[in-house]
């Protein structure tokens, strides 16, 4: 009775990804730094080369974000690109990588469905990625509302609703909150698998 992982990032999560790469590149927060990127990313022209690093269904981001910023350094500075070619560039590369580790787990777990949620689901273009892909295997993608996606809202809700649906109640007094806390560890009472 516990969720199970098909693939995590080995390194540092996407958006924490994205919002480091606005910082270099000196995006505002405001409204966040993933919104101003994709953004910025729809006057991007010209797609560089950067870490594609998906191992097996675990994908990497260090990497890359080392090698967009070293871009920002030097292409960036010499003219040779411009910030929105920078966006542009991560979040092709990133959201292609985080369809193609979906693709396989679609395929694994006989799926027909996809549910983004998170800050990064919010990005258009990653459900637009996503939902090509989700169409070639003649299944649906659905991508939420922005106001429940920001830190996984939703999903933490749902999964609130589930455990109570199934009689299982904590205590405000009795509750606690432990930050990254593993998926895989929570019992899934709701489930009869």
């Amino acid at each position: 009775k516990k969720y199970r992982i098909f693939g995590e990032t080995i390194d540092i999560a996407v958006g924490n990804c994205l919002d480091r790469f606005a910082r270099v590149i000196k995006l505002s927060n405001d409204p966040s730094p993933g919104y101003n990127i994709e953004q910025c990313a729809k006057d991007g022209k010209i797609l560089l080369e950067l870490p594609y690093t998906v191992k097996g269904m675990d994908v990497s981001f260090s990497g890359i974000l080392t090698q967009v910023g070293a871009l920002a350094k030097t292409k960036l500075k010499k003219g040779l690109c411009t910030k929105a070619d920078l966006c542009f560039t991560l979040q092709e590369t990133i959201f292609a990588m985080l369809v193609e580790i979906t693709e396989r787990a679609m395929a694994h777990c006989v799926a027909q469905e996809v549910l983004i949620v998170g800050g990064v689901g919010c990005n258009k273009r990653l459900q637009e990625m996503m939902s090509q892909m989700v169409s070639q295997r003649n299944g649906k993608v659905y991508d939420m509302d922005f106001r429940y996606c920001i830190d996984n809202g939703a999903m933490i809700a749902q999964a609130g609703i589930l455990q109570y649906m199934a009689g299982y109640e904590t205590k405000l007094e009795d509750s606690t909150c432990t930050q990254r806390f593993r998926t895989d560890e929570v019992t899934t009472f709701w489930r009869d698998d």
